[in-house]
């Protein structure tokens, strides 16, 4: 049963845009970031990995709606934009001042955790260009409208920016869904952002406010209590304190019947044994069912940053390409989020033909 319908491919020039910052990531490695002497820089951006993995791994074209301040940075993200095969066309580059007293370049700093040892983000973005950038600075209309557009996702991290990301996320959804584009949406809850502005409260405030303008819903349990303020059952502390899916289907019946646009919500269903080892599923609701992916106990994972981003870009793919078969979209989320895990970096690696072994069941055994 279909329970979202896209627009046609042939009149889209993108089948999906991202909105949200592309930073760039400085990783240790293996080591930490307070005694690291080199780094490995990737991009990535939770909004944008979603357009990276459903172009790099899925093969949609996509774009990403982003400003970055023009400087040799800003030019290192764009090539690796370049190299993820996303469009840069749409980016707003802001001129630079010399030394970012007003617009700058976000930084990430992330150590991937091992075993008791928790991977742990730094963030350091404060005035940056994508903060900046003001609902008129896209004209979303021809976005929208006469290039053409199926799918807009944005989230959470990126209306945390600023007041302005907040308004420019805003005007982008109400333009998206004027023009029949399906729009999705991330709350990623992220304490970092918002304690400064006002915590959850504030969180909860704005996250409310575009909850309405939204198709496709993507949160865990934290976020759904600290961005919308759903409460959460009690959870399994054998479980890594998640959730499971019967305490979040009872969750997400209270939040389907309040957020009367969602067509789809899900969630990753996530249960931490170490930062290394990770029981890992996912259930979504749609039509009025829910459907739960293959679960995978004891999922070795290498960095577990952008799963949860690979997750969505799977779900978004199955649901785009498969006529709307949300019992196939969460598996191909699950899977995709999976290998993506693997490898290092906020980006998947994976391919489509590995994203479709594993759903069948495909084991680790070499392939020569």
């Amino acid at each position: 049963m279909s329970v979202i319908a896209a627009r046609p491919r042939g009149e889209c020039r993108y089948d999906l845009v991202a909105l949200g910052e592309v930073m760039l990531r400085l990783d240790p490695g293996a080591g930490r970031v307070r005694t690291a002497r080199q780094f490995q820089a990737w991009e990535g951006g939770g909004e944008y990995n979603v357009a990276r993995g459903l172009r790099r791994c899925f093969g949609l074209r996509t774009a990403v709606v982003t400003a970055l301040a023009d400087n040799q940075v800003g030019r290192l993200i764009e090539d690796l934009v370049l190299q993820g095969g996303v469009d840069p066309a749409l980016i707003t580059w802001m001129p630079y001042d010399g030394v970012g007293r007003t617009v700058r370049n976000g930084l990430n700093f992330t150590e991937r955790g091992f075993g008791v040892r928790g991977a742990v983000g730094t963030s350091d973005r404060g005035h940056s260009a994508a903060s900046q950038l003001a609902p008129d600075d896209v004209d979303w209309d021809h976005l929208f409208g006469e290039l053409g557009v199926r799918w807009l996702h944005t989230g959470g991290i990126f209306a945390a920016l600023s007041e302005t990301s907040a308004r420019t996320a805003e005007a982008a959804m109400t333009a998206a869904r004027r023009h029949g584009t399906i729009v999705s949406y991330d709350l990623n809850y992220r304490p970092s952002l918002w304690q400064s502005v006002g915590g959850r409260e504030r969180a909860r405030t704005v996250n409310r406010r575009l909850a309405g303008l939204v198709d496709v819903m993507i949160g865990n349990e934290e976020d759904f209590t600290a961005c919308l303020g759903f409460p959460v059952p009690d959870t399994d502390v054998d479980a890594g304190g998640a959730l499971d899916a019967r305490q979040f289907k009872a969750m997400i019946e209270a939040v389907v019947q309040e957020f009367t646009t969602f067509a789809v919500v899900a969630t990753t269903l996530r249960g931490v044994r170490s930062a290394t080892v990770n029981d890992w599923g996912a259930v979504a609701w749609g039509g009025g069912r829910f459907v739960e992916a293959s679960h995978r106990a004891g999922l070795e994972i290498l960095d577990r940053v952008g799963g949860g981003d690979s997750f969505a870009s799977g779900l978004i793919y199955g649901l785009l390409e498969h006529d709307g078969d949300l019992g196939l979209a969460v598996e191909y989320g699950a899977a995709h989020g999976a290998l993506a895990m693997t490898t290092p970096g906020d980006t998947s690696m994976a391919s489509l033909a590995e994203v479709e072994a594993l759903m069948r069941g495909g084991s680790a055994r070499v392939r020569r």
